[in-house]
């Protein structure tokens, strides 16, 4: 009587099990950059791109969502396909090239035989969905090298989300879209 007690447990469990075990996980990552709106020329030119910085709650794999300014949670079921600074790293790398043309846009540290003439370096401080907006606050570098002329700025961008995990991924999509575009026009200003 107790095996068939303990058989019948032990089958009724079993759906739950595998349930539990087949939750699968949705990924993401940001887009790469489709056509820029503006295109320009530095030819000749090898810009470097040191790692972007981003903050410690941003190197778990999970969505990282607040609901106040001091409390942060993450998104259940959804999550980075990589790691969030490599992911930015490689989108900011790829937006150069076609921004201006410009195949010779490396990751820190350069695999060339010399410095690069242009170096950026970006430091996020806040990259966050709460309350119906994504917001992005960093820090930006565009250093001149050859001439050792350096533009800094600071950067703050809202911009409005819904709650679910593609809603957010897109609009963090967006603001560092916004953020690109600075930086590139810091680059610009260096020439």
């Amino acid at each position: 009587m107790k095996k068939m007690l303990w058989k019948s447990i032990v089958l009724s469990l079993l759906p739950l099990l595998f349930a539990g075990c087949s939750l699968k996980s949705h990924y993401y990552v940001l887009s790469n950059p489709s056509a820029v709106t503006a295109q320009q020329k530095l030819s000749g030119l090898s810009m470097g791109v040191e790692q972007v910085v981003v903050p410690e709650y941003l190197f778990k794999r999970e969505i990282a969502v607040s609901n106040s300014s001091s409390e942060v949670h993450f998104l259940s079921d959804v999550e980075w396909a990589e790691d969030l600074d490599t992911g930015l790293t490689r989108r900011l790398i790829a937006y150069l090239q076609k921004r201006f043309e410009q195949p010779h846009v490396y990751t820190y540290p350069w695999e060339l035989d010399r410095q690069p003439d242009i170096k950026v370096k970006v430091q996020i401080s806040r990259f966050i969905a709460q309350n119906g907006k994504v917001y992005l606050d960093a820090s930006w570098e565009v250093k001149d090298l050859k001439r050792d002329k350096t533009i800094a700025r600071l950067f703050h961008k809202e911009v409005s989300t819904d709650s679910t995990a593609r809603g957010i991924v897109a609009a963090m999509d967006r603001a560092f879209g916004y953020l690109e575009e600075e930086i590139a026009r810091g680059v610009l200003q260096l020439r």
